[in-house]
């Protein structure tokens, strides 16, 4: 039987790796992203009748309601999961580095409410057959950001992020037990900075304060999840893979 993924954020720099390789491995894939425009172009990019997005917000209130009926039109129950959407949106803080209510809520639920969603009416779905959860968090969800690293670190590092991301390790923790009964693995990937949107001067910067000297390249991002997909991992659960080049070490 061919194996389903469903990757939240599949337009996003992690998500559009994990679909090209997984598409390269025969899988079925449905991913969501918000701009129709970018899911078609993912589409054109990546040419296989095995993909299949969703445009959709995922802050709405009756999103995991449109997710499940978007699986049930397709008739392609996710045996994984893969909880990866986030919005730079919601990292603004004022320019005293105080981050707001707004901004607090909105990046809370992304990280935590809406995985936790998503991931509940999967395993409750009718006909699942769902094995398999990965949440893709950050290093910033075990170590506070260093602020040698910027210019600015208090507007260049918006708390609320490092503190959802905590939040999104717990939550594992806590499905991994909740949904134990059900076979369900749930596990987390903490990446640390993966190369693409940073200059140079941040990039040197990085590479003094990681042991391996350099960045994540885009496609280092695979690999970690890849594990946690295969049969090779099949006794792994409620566990938080750090792919940071030994960042959190020191």
């Amino acid at each position: 039987m061919t194996e389903t993924i469903l990757i939240t954020g599949g337009t996003g720099k992690i998500g559009k790796q994990l679909i090209k390789h997984f598409s390269q491995k025969n899988f079925n894939i449905l991913f969501t992203g918000i701009q129709q425009e970018e899911i078609d172009n993912l589409l054109n990019t990546i040419k296989s009748n095995r993909i299949k997005g969703l445009s959709i917000d995922l802050m709405e209130e009756k999103s995991s309601e449109k997710i499940i009926n978007f699986i049930n039109k397709n008739k392609l129950y996710p045996t994984t999961l893969i909880n990866c959407a986030r919005s730079l949106n919601f990292l603004k803080v004022d320019k005293d580095g105080i981050t707001q209510r707004k901004e607090w809520l909105s990046e809370f639920t992304l990280d935590v409410v809406v995985p936790y969603e998503i991931s509940m009416a999967l395993a409750n779905q009718k006909n699942s057959i769902l094995k398999n959860i990965i949440n893709i968090s950050s290093i910033y969800g075990i170590v506070p950001a260093n602020p040698h690293l910027y210019k600015n670190p208090k507007t260049d590092s918006p708390i609320q992020y490092s503190v959802a991301k905590a939040a999104q390790i717990h939550l594992t923790k806590e499905l991994s037990v909740r949904l134990a009964e059900q076979n369900i693995k749930v596990n987390t990937v903490s990446y640390g900075g993966i190369e693409g949107r940073v200059n140079e001067e941040f990039k040197t910067n990085y590479a003094k304060l990681c042991p391996l000297k350099r960045m994540l390249t885009e496609e280092e991002v695979i690999g970690a999840v890849d594990f946690l997909v295969s049969n090779y991992s099949t006794y792994i659960t409620g566990h938080n893979m750090v792919v940071d080049g030994g960042w959190s070490v020191w």
